[in-house]
């Protein structure tokens, strides 16, 4: 049985279901098909075969399905929840010891979702990394490129790395994510396109990507309320572009 099971409320989400069944190696559960108990009680009992779930409901639903479910963030399995039109993935528990969080980010970048990660130990890191780079570039290009870029700012830091597409299987570029525990954030060209925020556009990348730009477009998508604070900075084939995050945390009051 698989460590990861994928659950359905509705026949509607059937494709969705079955996308992520098959990229993730997991269980899917179509409770509609098993006559008997509702599908909650079926849940309840299949709750703990599993060490990670994507709910593919309302999170009102998901709420309801994890009544009195919950024991401990070290023992619990890890919830994400995946709207029906995959717009946004939220890790609703177990997000850092059971690794909801890093489940959400992989389940964003097979849907095009949103990770809507919530917790204090990632949420407050306040950097985002644009990264662009050349097809091949090993790991220790990519992570020289990124401590230049960074200066004083430390790894600690960063709370994701964002790139484009294309790059989606670079091999470096996802071993520099797994060696410095970061989670990838895939962005479409046709966002980067739609939205491509870039100071210094490169002809090379227009030809060759269809875009202005990657490294700073990226980072700005991924962190919309940020401020770029090291613009596209380029080392031997590797862009790296830093955005800060910067929420408003005054009250706003109506006159």
């Amino acid at each position: 049985m698989s460590d990861i099971a994928i659950w359905l409320v509705r026949d509607d989400a059937l494709p969705l279901g079955q996308r992520l069944t098959a990229a993730l190696g997991a269980t899917l559960y179509q409770p509609w098909q098993t006559p008997g108990d509702s599908p909650r009680e079926q849940f309840r009992r299949c709750f703990h075969q599993h060490r990670q779930w994507v709910l593919v409901m309302a999170s009102g639903i998901a709420v309801r399905y994890l009544d009195g479910l919950p024991a401990s963030k070290y023992s619990d399995p890890a919830v994400v929840v995946l709207d029906e039109a995959a717009r946004f993935a939220i890790p609703l528990l177990s997000g850092h010891e059971g690794g909801a969080n890093a489940l959400a980010y992989q389940v964003a970048r097979l849907t095009g979702a949103t990770p809507a990660v919530t917790t204090a130990t990632e949420a407050l890191k306040p950097l985002t990394l644009g990264i662009g780079c050349r097809r091949g570039k090993p790991l220790h290009d990519i992570e020289r490129a990124v401590l230049s870029a960074l200066g004083t700012r430390g790894l600690a830091e960063v709370r994701e790395v964002a790139t484009i597409d294309l790059k989606a299987d670079e091999a470096g570029l996802l071993a520099f994510c797994e060696r410095h525990a970061l989670p990838l954030r895939v962005i479409s060209r046709e966002d980067v396109a739609a939205r491509g925020w870039t100071g210094q556009p490169s002809d090379w990348v227009q030809q060759n990507v269809g875009v202005a730009g990657v490294c700073e477009p990226c980072a700005l998508i991924a962190s919309p309320r940020g401020q770029l604070i090291v613009p596209k900075t380029a080392f031997d084939g590797v862009t790296v572009a830093i955005v800060e995050d910067r929420p408003q945390t005054a009250v706003r009051h109506e006159p």
